[in-house]
Formats: C-alpha cells, sequence, structure tokens
C-alpha cells in the first residue's frame, strides 16, 4: 500500500463531510445478528422517553465556554420514572443486568447535545457514597452507526460495550482527552512524546482507512496516555461512527486530510521517516489481519447483511468505489460493488490481501 502521508496537500483546502446524513433504520437481519451476540436486549427507558424534556439549559465547561450540550429538565413524574430506570441501564452495561448494587448509584444529571447526526442524551451516574460518577449514552439507532460499533469491536484493538432496543442505541463512555483539547492544551507539552504520538496517528489513520470510517476530525476522536517504562504510550480511540461507509470522496476516509488535525499530521511529518511510517501501516495491517483471522465467520456474518443494506446513496457509492478504484489501481474489483457493505468487504481484501497470505492456516492465538 502506498504512504499516503506523502500525498499531503498543503494548501489548506479542508476535506468537510456531508453536513447532515439521515438514520437508517436497523433492518430485520441485523436485528437477528444484534440478537445472537447478545447486543439486542429490553431496555426499560426509549429514546423517544429521553425527548419528553421541559426545558434545558446552555452547559459550560470549567473555564465558563459553551459546549455543544445542553441540560435537560423534567417534570416529578416523569424524572422519578427515568431516574430509576436509567440507573437500571446502568447495570445492564456494566453488569450485565446484575441490579444488587444500584441502590448506592442514581441519575446526576442528563445532557443532550444538538449537534451532530445521532443527537445524543449522556446520562452521568453517580456514587452517593463517594460522589465517583461515570457516563453513558442514549442514541437513536442509526444502521450505519451500529456497523461502525461492531467493525471497530471486531477490527480494533478497542472493546465497544453498547446495546440495542428497537430503535435506541445505549453506549458506554470511551474515556480519554477529547482530539482538539489534546491537540490544544497537551500536544506541545514537554511531557509528550511526539514520535511515540505520531506513531499512533500513523496507525490511527490506517485503521479508519481500512474499515472505511469516516469523519475523523479531531473531536470525533480521544486520546488516552498510557504511562510507560520511563516514558509514555498512546492510543486513539474513534468516539463517533455515524459515518461508518456514507461518504463518497475517499479523503473522508483518512484523518490526515482533515485541517482540524493538521496539527498532527505535521509532527508525523517532522519526526518520521516515509520507511517509519511504512512500517507502522504495516503494522497496524498486520494486527487487523489477526484479529480479522480470529472473527472471521462473526465478520463475514456481518458483513454478508451489510452488503445488502442500503447505508448511503447510489451517488455517494459511485464516487467513493471510483475513487478507491483509482487509488489502488484495481478498477474491476471495485466497480463491481453494489452497495457500501460490498465495497468494506472488497477494501478490507485490498488491504489486507498480503498480510492474510502470511497467517498460517491455523486456529490463530488472537481468537476471541
Amino acid at each position: 500500500m502506498s504512504n499516503l502521508f506523502g500525498h499531503i496537500s498543503k494548501t489548506g483546502e479542508a476535506e468537510k463531510p456531508s453536513k447532515k446524513k439521515p438514520i437508517f433504520p436497523v433492518n430485520d437481519e441485523l436485528r437477528r445478528y444484534l440478537t445472537q451476540y447478545s447486543r439486542e436486549v429490553k431496555l426499560p427507558v426509549s429514546y423517544r422517553d429521553l425527548q419528553r424534556y421541559t426545558y434545558s439549559v446552555p452547559l459550560k465547561d470549567r473555564q465558563g465556554n459553551d459546549t455543544s450540550w445542553e441540560k435537560v429538565s423534567y417534570d416529578m413524574h416523569e424524572w422519578n420514572h427515568l431516574r430509576e430506570n436509567l440507573v437500571r441501564i446502568y447495570a445492564i452495561l456494566k453488569t450485565e443486568g446484575d441490579m444488587s448494587y444500584i441502590n448506592h448509584l442514581d441519575v446526576a444529571r442528563i445532557d443532550f447535545c444538538y449537534f451532530g447526526n445521532s443527537q445524543p442524551f449522556r446520562i452521568r451516574i453517580v456514587n452517593k457514597f463517594n460522589d465517583n460518577y461515570d457516563h453513558y449514552y442514549i442514541k437513536q439507532a442509526d444502521a450505519s452507526r451500529v456497523y461502525g460499533l461492531e467493525l471497530e469491536h471486531l477490527l480494533s484493538p478497542n472493546r465497544m460495550t453498547y446495546f440495542t432496543d428497537r430503535d435506541t442505541l445505549i453506549e458506554e463512555h470511551i474515556p480519554g482527552i477529547p482530539g482538539d483539547i489534546f491537540i490544544q492544551e497537551h500536544l506541545h507539552s514537554n511531557n509528550t512524546n511526539l514520535i511515540r504520538l505520531a506513531k499512533e496517528f500513523v496507525k490511527f489513520n490506517e485503521r479508519c482507512f481500512v474499515q472505511l470510517l469516516g469523519d475523523m476530525r479531531s473531536y470525533n476522536f480521544v486520546v488516552n496516555i498510557i504511562p510507560d517504562i520511563e516514558d509514555f504510550q498512546y492510543r486513539i480511540r474513534a468516539i463517533d461512527f455515524d459515518q461508518q461507509s456514507y461518504e463518497g470522496r475517499k479523503n473522508l476516509y483518512l484523518p490526515q486530510f482533515f485541517k482540524e488535525n493538521s496539527a498532527l499530521v505535521d509532527i508525523v511529518l517532522k519526526h518520521l521517516n516515509t520507511d517509519s511510517i511504512a512500517q507502522y501501516q504495516a503494522e497496524e495491517r498486520t494486527m487487523m489481519t489477526y484479529r480479522l483471522v480470529s472473527s472471521r465467520y462473526r465478520i463475514k456474518e456481518l458483513l454478508d447483511i451489510m452488503s445488502k443494506d442500503t447505508i448511503s446513496t447510489p451517488e455517494k457509492l459511485l464516487q467513493l468505489k471510483t475513487e478507491l478504484s483509482f487509488h489502488f489501481k484495481a478498477g474491476a474489483s471495485f466497480s463491481k460493488a453494489r452497495t457500501m457493505g460490498q465495497l468494506v468487504k472488497r477494501q478490507l481484501k485490498q488491504t489486507l490481501q498480503n498480510n492474510l497470505l502470511l497467517i498460517p492456516k491455523t486456529k490463530s492465538k488472537f481468537d476471541d
């Protein structure tokens, strides 16, 4: 695979995804898949229940700046119903539905985000004994997002905890420093190891492209700082999966092309040479291949369902397969795709085929 970082445009021309992506319904086949793998559960509260708030007030950060979130309030009858059942949902997420731990938990706050496609509610759960708190999210169930979450769970180094119930999706909070805040407040810290951070951004860029996960602007991923021997390691994690295989432009699946990520691109170009970048891309593809092999039957099942689903428009599909064909110089293989799901299948084969040839035809030690 070519070294994409060698072809970054410095013209300042920004890549921008569609302003509004439609919500694609979860079809019956995908619902059966979710049920089979224990992702579909009966929830005591739905997304629509949370929409019945009476008023909201803007939520500010610790510095007093506006955010995209609003704190919402409910009438007393509605609040009492939500309060009890939102704690129960937290137990489903964290303790497989064991309710013996919920008596010391309470709902501290419900926030609503008017920005973005999924318009999520963020639930803050507090421990009444020590005031420690945690969050989770309730969103509209969107097939694009479900496919993105599953592919991330199966192909990335991260495990995703989420459940669906008809038109409702609940997701565990993914901890980390939001990418835009990390760039602003931590990137130039004396403690930041820029070489290791550059390596991780290359790997993150590669994962997104292989999976065709789009719109990874800095506020759609978080950075984890992990203490290591005499230094730190970094992990960049996607937190927004609405743009799984939706857009038509190839560059929208490469975080390196967003102007919001330009500071990270700059450190890659400054601290890594071409051979190092190629090495880190190969390392990431190798690990993705091990994960693909270890979960091959589940991934095939998911992609078969995805291949028959509609999660984009014909125009975007045509544009993406045309651009990928040109990029890989593999016209015929991409041109046969009739859906975005088929295109993801082809993309996985195209990007990982050389690695697949190197893996012994035996049971992988990376099995789930």
